[in-house]
Order: structure tokens, then C-alpha cells, then sequence
């Protein structure tokens, strides 16, 4: 019986832990990177969230049919899609946010930017810092290399850290007993 209880708040415990990890945001959400009906769309989209530190944007958009591309805050601006040398091309296409500063992004298809296919974001200079290994970025002024691999998801990690925990507990449970 007691280690039946040792079990059962080992899981509860288990999925009481704070997840650490970074949070990825569907640009667009369901609607997607595309050249939007009206010029507000991503900055509305964004107003009400809190980007930080190693959260990943996931643009997803149709290959050939749109782009992404880091820029400064005059290209952003001005909608300067010319000579830009940080472009994603193939959809989808995730950007780690790896220091504090502002980002601007958009879309080099001709008439896509003017149309409002472009996202400006702010992250604080007190926001969770990105994981180890990953390369800082420098988001006002030359734009970064291509991302690495967004991280596993949080919630399989910790599914996996539960259902590690309950079997561990259930095999110390049979020890005691046999």
C-alpha cells in the first residue's frame, strides 16, 4: 500500500513541474504566412502575445508561393524586399528568437509587404535566455543564418518524463515486495 501511494504522488508531482521549455507560435495561426485581406493581420495577431527568448516562429506558407525574410526595421518600414540576403524559401519555416531586441520579417514576393504580409515583434531584455548551443542572432541589423531544428514539444517531454517516472515507481514497487 505504501508504495502504491509513493507512486501516485510521484506521478502528481511529475506533472506539477514547470516546463522550461520554449514555446512555438504559428504566425497567422491557423490562417498561415500569407498575403492577408487586411493590412493589420500579423500585428493583430501578434499584439496579444509575449514572445521570449528561444521561442520558435513557425511560418508556414506554400513554397513558391511566399517567402520569409529577416530584415531590418527601415526594410520593415519601407517594404524594401530587394537584396535581401535572409530569405527562407521553403514553407514551412521556423526562426528561433535568440536575443532581446525587436525582429522584423516579410514576405520579398512582389506587393506582398505593401500588402501587409509582414510581422514586427519585441522580445525583453529580461525574457528566459535560449538554450545552450544555439547561435545568437542580430535582429536590427544583419540578419541571421538559417535556424537549427526547433526542440521536441513540450508536452511529449514531459509525457515521456511521466510515464519514465510511473514505470520507475512500479518497478521499485515490485522489488519491495518480491
Amino acid at each position: 500500500m505504501r508504495s502504491l501511494i509513493i507512486f501516485v504522488v510521484l506521478g502528481a508531482v511529475s506533472l506539477l513541474l514547470p516546463n522550461s521549455d520554449a514555446a512555438t507560435y504559428e504566425v497567422g495561426d491557423s490562417t498561415g504566412w500569407i498575403r492577408p485581406s487586411t493590412s493589420s493581420f500579423y500585428s493583430t495577431w501578434a499584439s496579444d502575445k509575449t514572445f521570449a527568448i528561444g521561442d520558435n516562429l513557425t511560418f508556414t506558407f506554400t513554397t513558391g508561393e511566399h517567402d520569409v525574410a529577416t530584415v531590418s526595421k527601415s526594410d520593415y518600414d519601407n517594404c524594401n524586399v530587394a537584396s535581401q540576403n535572409n530569405v527562407l524559401t521553403s514553407g514551412p519555416a521556423t526562426i528561433t528568437l535568440n536575443t532581446a531586441g525587436d525582429y522584423y520579417f516579410l514576405c520579398t514576393i512582389a506587393g506582398h509587404c505593401s500588402a501587409g504580409q509582414k510581422l514586427a515583434i519585441s522580445i525583453a531584455a529580461g525574457s528566459t535566455p535560449s538554450p545552450p548551443g544555439t547561435s545568437p542572432e542580430t535582429p536590427s541589423s544583419s540578419p541571421p543564418p538559417p535556424p537549427p531544428p526547433p526542440p521536441p514539444p513540450s508536452a511529449a517531454s514531459s509525457l515521456v518524463a511521466t510515464f519514465a517516472l510511473m514505470f520507475m515507481s512500479i518497478a521499485i514497487s515490485f522489488m519491495y515486495f518480491f
